[in-house]
């Protein structure tokens, strides 16, 4: 951590650059070293056998690893934080921490994939409940709290669907029953939205995404509050599941930029949605910014800010054919997952998340876009193209419908 312990004084761009780092101890050296290693050398028997010391063995941490918990922990106002070598392990750790066998826990129904996969799988064989309810449904989840019921998971933005959640409203009535809440926050990250401010008892962060901002590491971020720092520590270091240190090193060099990329992918994500919105090709436009977006409302008055993916769906008129060619042959937004990286992506929102949302009543092709950072008129002209190709096909669908 930078020698100067209080940083309330200053903005986030210049927190970002003093986080995890202290040229004093560096030898004077701006970043900070790289510790790579399983063994500790102890300097008596007594600390061999307490297992005493911050660091007594690899799977403790080390020095880097600290870094990064250290920063994270200060820039999201948690009690804690542990690292992850994925999003998905971060929040199986969050989840693993609050529940226990026989506990009912209730997840939003366009979670992302993997949760939901989690918890149908693994938390059901070890007697874990989950029940999915709607993304927009508010104070309203009250009806749905059982006597077992442990843990609401929330993911706002969903990461395909867009719904914004109503955070304070669930978090209200979580409290109210003693029940805990985590978040995925990947999406808005910490600068536009801080998640412990609302009352959230454990965040997750993807860090492959914005954090890292590279597409080279997998790496996750859990955050707690005093209230859930110690259950989610002890968990932590009962599974060993951290990161390997050149992952933490990388991500400690992408926290120093963080800010400054996902404004540029705010801006310009903004511009591409307002062009797409324009376009005779697509139906809907699903970005938080825009009042079309469910929960647009709750954006507006909870965030600071919007990154660099969002949802846009094309008209019901267009064949799978003509979706190929349109993706296939795109120059700038190729078909890879993830987001949060320097290149843009584009590939189509999967049917199955579509499928569990009861409201979704659109039949054109949905397709999730991540804005890179390359310029914005090589993206718009690539999009350009792209829809021309995909138009190419229209007759194909008439004459199928003939």
């Amino acid at each position: 951590m930078h020698a100067s312990k209080d940083l309330s004084e200053f903005n986030a761009g210049t927190v970002l650059s003093l986080l995890g780092r202290n040229p004093s101890k560096q030898e004077g050296f701006l970043n900070p070293s790289l510790y790579k290693g399983s063994t500790v050398i102890h300097p008596n028997l007594e600390s061999l056998e307490s297992l005493g010391g911050r660091f007594w063995y690899g799977t403790a941490g080390s020095p880097t690893i600290a870094n990064l918990e250290d920063s994270w922990t200060e820039l999201t106002g948690a009690a804690g934080t542990v690292l992850s070598p994925t999003g998905l392990g971060s929040i199986s750790l969050a989840i693993l921490s609050v529940v226990k066998h026989g506990d009912h826990i209730l997840l939003p129904i366009s979670v992302y994939g993997p949760t939901a996969n989690f918890c149908n799988n693994v938390l059901r064989k070890f007697g874990v409940n989950s029940e999915f309810y709607d993304p927009l449904i508010g104070k309203d989840i009250e009806e749905l709290i059982k006597t077992n019921t442990s843990l609401i998971f929330l993911e706002s933005p969903c990461s395909q669907t867009m719904e914004i959640q109503d955070v304070p409203a669930i978090v209200k009535v979580a409290k109210k029953h003693n029940v805990k809440t985590v978040l995925d926050n990947t999406w808005a990250t910490p600068l536009f939205f801080k998640a412990h401010d609302y009352g959230i008892d454990i965040s997750v962060e993807a860090g492959t995404k914005y954090v890292g901002g590279h597409s080279d590491l997998l790496l996750g971020l859990t955050s707690a509050n005093s209230r859930c720092w110690p259950a989610l520590r002890s968990t932590y270091d009962a599974m060993g599941m951290l990161p390997g240190a050149d992952d933490c090193h990388l991500a400690l060099r992408g926290l120093r930029t963080l800010q400054l990329r996902v404004k540029e992918a705010e801006r310009k994500a903004l511009i591409l949605a307002e062009w797409l919105e324009a376009r005779n090709e697509v139906e809907r436009i699903l970005h938080p910014a825009f009042e079309d977006c469910p929960g647009h409302s709750l954006w507006v008055r909870d965030y600071s800010g919007s990154t660099g993916v969002f949802t846009f769906i094309l008209k019901d008129q267009f064949s799978r054919a003509g979706l190929k060619d349109m993706l296939e042959k795109m120059q700038i937004f190729k078909l890879g997952y993830s987001w949060g990286g320097y290149e843009s992506l584009l590939i189509p929102v999967n049917s199955t998340s579509r499928d569990r949302i009861r409201t979704w009543s659109h039949f054109g092709y949905a397709l999730r876009i991540q804005v890179g950072l390359e310029d914005i008129d090589d993206q718009l002209r690539d999009l350009e193209m792209g829809f021309e190709r995909l138009k190419s096909h229209v007759s194909d669908v008439l004459q199928a419908r003939l």
